[in-house]
């Protein structure tokens, strides 16, 4: 087994196409990325025993979402964690642990719902399959980085996009499974929970099989590393364990926090958000939709940004989320009071588009300041401020939400003081996106202590 997994075995031949390389990386991140779709689980599962409403046993919402949360934190963890697991290992070997880790957490999950045991949810979907959400995640992204050093947003982009566009299927196929497994007696959600995580295990199986990585000495045929540089790109490397010395690791941190916290609450409850908001007007199948078209967005978001970033920087880039993210955030409640639908809609659908660039266009931020030697384990370490979103962009949705309705607030502006807490935390990513410089030369690595590193960490 240790040889059909080992780097050597992946490693591809001269003339091998690169654009074989995008597919096998797409087959894991549109599974995973079906995280952004739990929210249409949450509504039948807060009715699992009371099938048609809702009993006092039934889980609240407030309950249920935290699995998602969690799922989240275990991504950015299990992602921190297993760094150099992968740049030792390679991306085949962890591509198929995420598949067991992220198709054997529905299965868990599924038997919680049967056994109306929310620990086995948490366990489940929300560890097991989290696990599975981080090493999925980061395995294929350094690889495209090294296959098109040409690109590196554009890379990162196809290896991310798929992440965005994981609920543009995930939702609608939910919710169709759903409603070929309800009954008298069920809502359909084990049932389902088991279908797609065969499925999903299937095509990250697939994807773990025909992913290849670039010989030590390829390139791209006819094109030379450029000699004249932006500020923040550099030609050198830093360790693993040497980026979590330099303050820029810290400011991109911050960077990725915020702009992950002001998206991730609200994806995590678009689906119950868009119903409360506007009563009566949208069914849960027309939420499963907006769900959906967030998804598109979000996808598409991922490989537009990214690939302008080559051409504006990835520092200006950023400078555009939080600014024009923040006006976007704010003007939402206005929206909301005015019943303006399609204003609503197409609001969180440009929100989406720099929420999605964001994950997409830190990678190659991460190559631009460290060099690319070991972006895989850094970016996986970075993920943990995905972690903290996770947990914090949630509980400022459902708990604010919660407070404002005890006290009094109707529903369908509940949600309004939180898109003015969102549009400050895209303030705070824009002081810190302003302080990141080069990395000080005391942090490169020596060309000498490469070569030594080389038995440890195979260059790919």
């Amino acid at each position: 087994m240790s040889g059909f997994f080992s780097k050597q075995r992946i490693t591809a031949h001269s003339g091998f196409n690169r654009w074989l390389v995008p597919p096998a990386a797409l087959s894991v991140h549109l599974c995973i990325g079906q995280a952004y779709a739990f929210s249409v689980f949450n509504e039948p599962l807060s009715r699992a025993l009371g099938v048609t409403a809702a009993t006092p046993e039934d889980w609240k919402l407030t309950d249920l979402g935290w699995i998602f949360s969690l799922a989240i934190a275990c991504l950015g963890l299990s992602a921190a964690f297993a760094g150099k697991w992968l740049e030792k290992v390679g991306p085949r070997l962890t591509m198929f642990v995420a598949a067991c880790c992220f198709g054997g957490g529905f299965w868990v999950a599924a038997l919680g719902v049967h056994l109306h045991q929310i620990w086995l949810l948490y366990l489940g979907y929300g560890v097991i399959g989290g696990i599975g959400l981080g090493l999925g995640y980061v395995s294929p992204v350094s690889t495209l980085i090294k296959w098109f050093p040409d690109r590196r947003g554009m890379a990162t982009g196809m290896a991310i996009m798929g992440f965005g566009g994981g609920a543009m299927v995930g939702a609608p196929l939910a919710v169709l499974l759903m409603d070929s497994f309800k009954s008298a007696a069920s809502v359909g959600v084990a049932e389902t929970f088991m279908v797609m995580g065969s499925v999903y295990f299937a095509s990250m199986l697939i994807g773990s099989l025909t992913i290849r990585i670039p010989a030590a000495d390829w390139k791209p045929a006819g094109w030379t590393p450029p000699q004249t540089k932006r500020k923040l790109i550099s030609d050198k490397h830093v360790h693993i364990d040497q980026a979590l010395k330099t303050p820029q690791f810290y400011f991109l941190w911050l960077v990725l926090c915020m702009n992950v916290s002001a998206g991730i609450g609200v994806l995590g409850q678009a689906s119950v958000m868009i119903q409360e908001v506007f009563k009566g007007s949208v069914t849960p199948a027309a939420a499963a939709g907006f769900v959906g078209l967030l998804s598109l967005f979000n996808m598409g978001g991922r490989f537009f940004w990214s690939s302008i970033s080559d051409f504006l920087g990835r520092q200006n880039t950023y400078f555009i989320f939080f600014v024009f993210g923040a006006l976007l955030y704010a003007s939402v409640p206005t929206m909301g009071a005015r019943g303006s639908l399609p204003g609503f809609v197409l609001l969180y659908a440009l929100i989406m588009t720099m929420y999605g660039g964001g994950f997409a266009t830190i990678p190659a931020y991460l190559a631009d300041i460290f060099g690319t030697r070991f972006v895989g384990g850094i970016h996986g370490r970075l993920l943990t401020a995905w972690s903290i979103a996770g947990v914090l962009g949630p509980v400022l949705v459902n708990y604010l939400r919660e407070y404002q309705i005890n006290n009094g607030v109707a529903k369908a502006e509940a949600y309004n003081t939180t898109m003015y807490i969102m549009a400050g935390l895209l303030l705070v990513g824009f002081l810190a996106n302003i302080l990141v410089r080069p990395v000080h030369e005391r942090h490169h690595m020596r060309h000498d202590e490469l070569d030594e590193l080389d038995g440890a960490f195979p260059r790919d």
